[in-house]
């Protein structure tokens, strides 16, 4: 049986353990919102850009350029996790949707080109057979995104350029509810011409078309850097609000076990502490007793 002195260090304890939680959660919740924000924000940029594509299109570039394919389609993937854990189970949702994918008929996994954006991911990968040319730590706020998307996007030119890579996928968690999310997969290259042949008869928002000077097909391939550019932002965003919101669950559910183990263990000391005043009582009014009997 537990002592009042081992029963306190354990309440204490426990306290402290209750107060990382809540900062935990606290900052998840905090994350969530700016991450969420960045997602609306690029949602309004990338209507906008899709507007300009199908301006820049009407004027006739040739989008084959942008769109080559090949028959042998060589993969590389980029794969989002992240690089802490109390995130419940996202990594391994990740990582086994990209093996899932990866490792189809037809597809070498252990020769093709991989980044992992997030340590926790990487050993998960290296650990299903999947070999990772580059684990990359996660930028920790929003404004810290962009060198980060720039250096992939660099990789991905290395690949094309020394491995012929023709086709690059994007595996990350998106955010379905407020504290849910869904293991998701983007093709990035090569661009869609269906998707542009689309975008090339998409109506204006207003009556007033606007103009540019610049040689269309240099302007088109402008536009579709940039669209390289923010969907691999959107990856990076929508992980990480899809960890926070995982991390926030998590920590939901820790914060409830930590309460209730608190509840039992001041009940714990309380009685322990009934039973030694009442063992204390009883040695007086025996003491006392027994004085009594002797002065008779």
């Amino acid at each position: 049986m537990q002592t009042l002195a081992q029963l306190k260090r354990r309440i204490d304890s426990t306290g402290d353990l209750h107060s990382v939680v809540r900062t935990m959660k606290s900052l998840a919740a905090v994350n969530i919102r700016q991450y969420e924000d960045a997602s609306k924000s690029l949602v309004d940029y990338a209507h906008t850009l899709e507007m300009a594509l199908g301006i820049v299109l009407r004027h006739g570039p040739d989008t084959r350029l942008h769109t080559r394919r090949s028959a042998r389609k060589k993969p590389g993937a980029v794969i989002f996790g992240s690089d802490q854990g109390m995130c419940g189970s996202l990594n391994e949702q990740v990582t086994s949707h990209a093996r899932d994918q990866l490792t189809q008929p037809g597809k070498d996994a252990g020769q093709m080109p991989v980044i992992c954006a997030g340590m926790r991911a990487g050993g998960l990968l290296e650990d299903a057979g999947i070999h990772c040319d580059e684990i990359r730590e996660l930028p920790g706020s929003v404004h810290t995104i962009t060198p980060h998307v720039g250096e992939i996007l660099m990789a991905i030119d290395t690949w094309q350029a020394k491995t012929d890579v023709d086709h690059v996928l994007l595996f990350y968690a998106r955010p379905k509810s407020a504290a849910g999310y869904t293991p998701h997969m983007v093709h990035l290259l090569p661009i869609d011409d269906q998707w542009l042949e689309r975008h090339r008869y998409r109506t204006w928002d207003s009556t007033s078309l606007p103009m540019f000077t610049m040689d269309p097909d240099q302007l088109l391939s402008r536009l579709i850097q940039e669209y390289l550019f923010i969907t691999i932002f959107r990856a990076y965003v929508e992980s990480l609000a899809s960890e926070n919101a995982a991390r926030l669950a998590a920590m939901q559910g820790a914060q409830k076990n930590i309460e209730e183990l608190m509840e039992d263990l001041e009940s714990q000391y309380n009685q322990l502490r009934q039973m030694s005043i009442t063992e204390e009582l009883l040695d007086i009014v025996s003491g006392f007793e027994a004085l009594d009997q002797n002065s008779r």
